[in-house]
């Protein structure tokens, strides 16, 4: 079921929900009807509601419950991200696992957060969210930046005449090659996620500067000079994965 509300004023930050705990949704109603720039503009009770929603209008922000009784909110995830381009769409759930949050995030999520918020935090969000922000959860976060974390490289048992020798026993084809630290892998693995510097500043809890200065590093060492151009090398380099 979809309730659309009375238009308001275009400034307004028109959200769609698709929840089925009643006791959220009305928490959720009630915080944003107290907002001044926030409106309630559909609201759907399982995936199938989700699914004719995205045909019925549009909003800015769609929240989205994984666990709905009908089957999972990623459906309709992947549906709004196609129907409604424009719209920036963040996961609402008790589930915090690797698995779905991987899988809401490729299928087009833009934040995760767990049910852990209170209403009027979750509005500080949703307008992180409309203004381009990557609201993630603590826990969620962690998970994230384990999983792209490259793995400590681990020490050679050469005997010390090979050691010693190893210097002199690079070709010119691997001096062309770009040698990244494990934490610039780790910030470029991150960036061709999509996210912010500022984002992967809390990520990694280093400060906005310090993440400019990787990227720096990055661009220098694979001689380009923008975000694509540095992913696209990456990948020729077999740095990252495609």
């Amino acid at each position: 079921m979809s309730e659309p509300v009375s238009p308001g004023a275009p400034s307004r930050i028109r959200v769609a929900l698709v929840e089925d705990d009643v006791l959220f949704q009305n928490a959720l109603t009630v915080a944003i009807g107290a907002s001044d720039d926030i409106e309630l503009a559909h609201l759907a009770a399982n995936r199938a509601q989700g699914l004719r929603m995205l045909a019925t209008g549009r909003a800015d922000v769609l929240l989205v419950d994984l666990g709905l009784p009908d089957g999972t909110g990623i459906d309709v995830i992947r549906a709004a991200h196609a129907l409604w381009p424009d719209c920036a769409i963040m996961v609402c759930t008790t589930f915090g696992d690797e698995a779905h949050v991987l899988q809401s995030i490729e299928a087009g999520a833009s934040g995760y957060l767990l049910k852990d918020s209170a209403p009027n935090d979750l509005l500080h969000e949703i307008r992180v969210l409309q203004q381009g922000g990557s609201p993630i959860s603590p826990l969620i976060a962690r998970q994230i930046l384990t999983r792209f974390r490259a793995p400590p490289a681990t020490a050679s048992a050469a005997p010390p005449a090979v050691a010693a020798a190893a210097p002199s026993a690079a070709s010119p084809a691997s001096e062309d090659d770009a040698v990244l630290s494990t934490r610039e892998l780790e910030v470029l693995r991150l960036i061709t996620k999509g996210f912010t510097a500022d984002e992967i500043a809390q990520l990694v809890n280093v400060s906005g500067h310090t993440v400019r200065t990787y990227v720096r590093r990055i661009y220098g060492k694979l001689k380009v000079k923008s975000k694509s151009e540095a992913i696209l090398e990456a990948r020729s380099q077999g740095l990252i994965g495609n």
